[in-house]
């Protein structure tokens, strides 16, 4: 038969013979274990450069038990929220030298989540991290047998799975009280869904906030993440506005910047001017809010940090699966831009002229 000219790549049994080793001494070097002298474990890695030796994956996975591949559940990942922290783990696991699995959900019940645990399994994952924002899926998810090391990331810590989450409640507490400083006294807030964690984290730190003032806490407006909830939040801002009510707002707090996107632009069109009638502010920190006219002040999560922490737990409960439950919390940032910061707030008998239904009308300045 003609030789093709075409090297095989190097094997194993290459690498020890170069190195002047035996088998299962390359075999314990690329397995990192521990009882290799130092001197040996540089002969074989230099054995291995020289050559340009690539470990088998399957065989290492034999030898290690280790499959160097983590999954990770996630649903929602259309928001800006969890396809950031999506993106924080996968970057978080490549650094490590892990390959990320996913699974996305269109819903977080206890079936789905228990067939997307089957199929990582059947992937072989070392273990997952399951995003749980919904208070109900972190409920489903103690409930369901757990055949490799889990955890959750914005699931809160209510139950007893190793957690990693953003102080949400922080956050909205500090840009509350961002805006109590600068001496508005009737902050209303447009709430996210209900059965979202983040929502009620958001929702308690802003009543928090102003309960420790001594204020009044009216009720929170109903939204859903998106900019036209946003936008019917803002209207009936607006529409407090035009009725000239003594309750109006002086501020809004939106509980995330989709929905404070959706208020400033009702408020423009009634014709009421951010901050000098109103102040908005935000959460997430979208990139575009830096660009709204005018700039929006936010709270920033640090997605790197939460998947950083959340793929450093992961590996250590796989190194160590009998390791104490642990709870982290991402400390958020306060951003502060001129949709909040350009103005104080009116006095209690000032008004506010808006856009008339009157042809040729204007708003007042």
């Amino acid at each position: 038969m003609a030789e093709t000219g075409e090297r095989r790549p190097p094997t194993m049994a290459d690498v020890a013979q170069v190195a002047g080793v035996s088998h299962q001494t390359v075999s314990r070097v690329l397995s990192d274990h521990p009882n290799v002298r130092g001197a040996t474990k540089e002969r074989v890695l230099l054995a291995i450069a020289e050559l340009g030796y690539r470990p088998n994956s399957a065989a290492r996975t034999l030898v290690t038990r280790r499959s160097r591949t983590i999954g990770v559940v996630a649903a929602n990942t259309t928001l800006f929220g969890p396809a950031s922290i999506l993106a924080g783990l996968e970057r978080a696991a490549r650094r490590e030298d892990y390959l990320v699995a996913s699974v996305g959900l269109e819903e977080l019940t206890e079936h789905a989540l228990g067939k997307a645990l089957e199929r990582l399994g059947t992937w072989g994952v070392d273990g997952a991290v399951v995003m749980t924002p919904h208070r109900h899926a972190v409920a489903a998810l103690a409930r369901l047998p757990q055949p490799f090391p889990i955890v959750t990331v914005e699931g809160g810590h209510d139950l007893a799975l190793p957690g990693v989450a953003v102080d949400q409640f922080g956050g909205a507490r500090a840009v509350t009280e961002h805006l109590l400083s600068l001496g508005h006294t009737r902050i209303w807030h447009v709430a996210g869904p209900g059965e979202w964690i983040e929502a009620e984290g958001r929702l308690q730190g802003w009543r928090a906030a102003l309960e420790a003032a001594g204020l009044p806490v009216p009720p929170h407006l109903a939204g859903d993440w998106s900019p036209a909830s946003g936008h019917a939040a803002g209207r009936r801002v607006a529409e407090a506005f035009r009725r000239g009510a003594r309750s109006r707002p002086t501020a809004v707090f939106a509980a995330n910047d989709h929905m404070a996107l959706g208020v400033v632009h009702a408020l423009h069109e009634a014709g009421v001017r951010i901050p000098q009638d109103v102040a908005v502010a935000g959460f997430d920190d979208l990139p575009e809010g830096a660009y709204l006219t005018p700039p929006l002040t936010t709270v920033r999560q640090d997605f790197t940090s939460v998947g950083r922490e959340g793929i450093g737990m992961l590996l250590r409960l796989i190194d160590q699966p009998t390791a104490p439950v642990a709870h982290v919390n991402v400390r958020p940032e306060l951003v502060v831009r001129a949709s909040t910061a350009g103005g104080r707030p009116p006095g209690p008998g000032s008004t506010t002229t808006l856009f008339s239904d009157t042809p040729g009308a204007g708003p007042s300045r």
